[in-house]
């Protein structure tokens, strides 16, 4: 039986970078081949970035990444590193015209390429195209119709892009009735909760189904919204689990696969399961025996879902910050748990030393808080000053008669105002602290604490932000260090201080209950009749349904943060802002 080394290169591109992700792909390419990688693979779209959403549209951008493959071709070849064929991702354009979906020859196309001896060797276009959740790629896409298999070393190996294995038949039944020894799909898969178990079990399915080995090469970092968390996977015929890459870390894995001979005498052409042409790619040699430095990767442990949730965030927050070219971040320190979390992760992302917080106490602040967040800050290391905002609230009043709810914004955008111009006279990004429960009713202030560039908790429930503190500080308290959150900011009872004696659930149901009704109406899309039926109180579904509906134009006007759940606000769940239906 031949064996073939294949290296899974589990890397972060960043977003129309040509040339630093071409730059990686070298790099790392190096890196496998000194391992005598046989075969190396990199992500979807590994070359662009991905998702590179209406850049698509850009023929100046489709073009420059077309000359880039060519130009990586060759800096491979230069470098000493053309015998090895490489699998790269990139943005590329239909050769002819598709009227089944009326665009015209040219249009842009989700690509790979097998780049080998200094020369672009086969070329193919993704076939299904996902467009739910996130994914809106027949905005920009048309798909491919080939089956690209390569015959390396003795073996037939097949070639897909990631919603090529998500749905049914496709390349996955084609690479069968090709008699594909390896499956190999580069990928660009978001993060999301329980995400890691799905993929397993999809990738042990389609194996199964291919009737072959399958290795599976994803991403990692993030872009914009979006988190990738690596996970790659390799699964022999049978599904069973060969080797699999750390989560949201950058890493090579190299083993060797026992495959079996490559016997189809399938020609170029062949009509294959779903409209799929067979196109064959000869690179020669001769079949290679298992080698004595045999490699087997090991299979990394899978992080806790705490874990995994605070390395999406930290993860999201640091792919935002630097992408984005800043080197530090503001956030307004109130001493509550939100902000305090905002800070915590910050500090993992770029360290204490990039992190600024501002206390900005009114005549509502607690003592207890401001002592809450000057803990945080010794305890973190993180730069922290305060700055009361009475004087400017009191000048507002002494201009204005306010009352009520109007007093009460009016100190949160004052505070907005005041982190702002502290962001432009030196130059860090404001986070904002709101988290889902929050934003999912209306709970927060425009241009006051819904002011800044990103939102980390954007999309993390007020239970689960209770669950994450706790977590960071057990994880500190394991590692042998001091717990960045005060224990007082996780167990006091939440609130804005923007009045007197005020706690959130004055305004709010429990947060328990309210993340309850919430998860089945907006990540389940429950209707208010299907939640009551499911045991809720009537008036307490109606009283939150209410309220996430009225909250949409805010939500709209929120700063964009890491996805990690099934549905977020923004690129997952759209509704229209003027709306009269109210059943929920």
């Amino acid at each position: 039986m031949p064996n073939l080394r294949v290296a899974l290169c589990q890397i972060d591109p960043w977003v129309g970078d040509l040339t630093r992700n071409g730059d990686e792909v070298v790099r790392w390419t190096k890196q496998a081949v000194e391992a005598g990688a046989q075969l190396v693979a990199f992500p979807e779209m590994v070359l662009t970035g991905y998702p590179v959403e209406d850049l698509a549209l850009r023929r100046s951008f489709v073009e420059a990444s077309r000359g880039a493959l060519v130009e990586l071709a060759g800096r491979l070849a230069d470098d000493g590193l053309g015998g090895v064929p490489v699998v790269v991702g990139y943005l590329g354009r239909s050769e002819h015209a598709s009227p089944r979906f009326g665009r015209p020859a040219g249009s842009p196309q989700n690509c790979a390429a097998v780049l080998y001896r200094g020369e672009v060797v086969t070329r193919f276009a993704k076939h299904h195209l996902p467009n739910y959740g996130v994914f809106d790629e027949f905005r920009w896409f048309v798909p491919g119709d080939q089956l690209p298999v390569l015959r390396l070393h003795g073996v037939d190996v097949a070639l897909a892009i990631c919603e090529d294995i998500w749905q049914d038949g496709g390349r996955v039944t084609a690479a069968r009735e090709a008699g594909a020894g390896l499956l190999l799909v580069v990928n660009g898969s978001p993060y999301e909760r329980n995400k890691d178990d799905l993929r397993l079990e999809l990738v042990r399915r389609r194996a199964v189904e291919a009737g072959c080995a399958l290795a599976y090469v994803n991403m990692v970092g993030g872009q914009d919204e979006l988190v990738f968390d690596g996970d790659s996977i390799v699964v022999d015929a049978d599904g069973r689990v060969l080797a699999r890459s750390p989560q949201f870390e950058e890493h090579l894995l190299v083993l060797d696969l026992d495959l079996p001979a490559a016997s189809s005498d399938h020609t170029d052409g062949l009509l294959l399961s779903d409209g799929l042409h067979l196109v064959r790619t000869e690179l020669g040699d001769e079949p290679s025996p298992a080698p004595a430095d045999r490699l087997t990767a090991g299979i990394a442990p899978r992080l806790s879902d705490e874990a995994e949730i605070w390395a999406a965030l930290v993860s999201g927050t640091r792919a935002y910050v630097v992408k984005n070219g800043f080197e530090s971040v503001l956030i307004g320190l109130s001493g509550g748990i939100d902000s305090a979390l905002v800070a915590a992760i910050a500090v993992d992302a770029i360290g204490a030393g990039n992190v600024h917080c501002v206390s900005m106490p009114s005549r509502y602040s607690s003592q207890h808080s401001r002592d809450d967040a000057a803990e945080l800050a010794r305890r973190t290391g993180l730069h922290f000053r305060t700055v009361s905002i009475a004087p400017m609230f009191d000048a507002y009043l002494g201009a204005t008669e306010l009352t009520g709810l109007a007093e009460e914004n009016l100190q949160s955008r004052l505070r907005g105002t005041l982190l702002m111009a502290i962001s432009n006279q030196e130059g860090h990004i404001v986070l904002a602290p709101g988290n889902k429960s929050e934003l999912a009713v209306g709970y927060s202030t425009l241009y006051g604490d819904s002011v800044g560039a990103f939102g980390p908790i954007k999309d993390v429930y007020k239970s689960l932000v209770f669950r994450l503190a706790r977590w960071r500080n057990e994880e500190a308290e394991r590692r042998g260090e001091v717990p960045p959150i005060p224990e007082n900011t996780i167990t006091k009872p939440p609130s804005a201080e923007l009045r007197p004696d005020q706690v959130d659930t004055d305004s709010l149901p429990d947060y328990d209950l309210l993340d309850s009704v919430l998860d089945r109406y907006i990540e389940g899309d429950e209707g208010r009749d299907a939640i009551v039926a499911a045991g809720f109180d009537p008036a307490v579904v109606d009283r939150v349904v209410r309220l996430v509906d009225t909250a949409e134009y805010k939500r709209r006007q929120y700063p964009p943060g890491p996805k990690i759940s099934v549905k977020n606000f923004g690129r997952d769940r759209r509704l229209p802002i003027t709306n009269r239906w109210r059943r929920g």
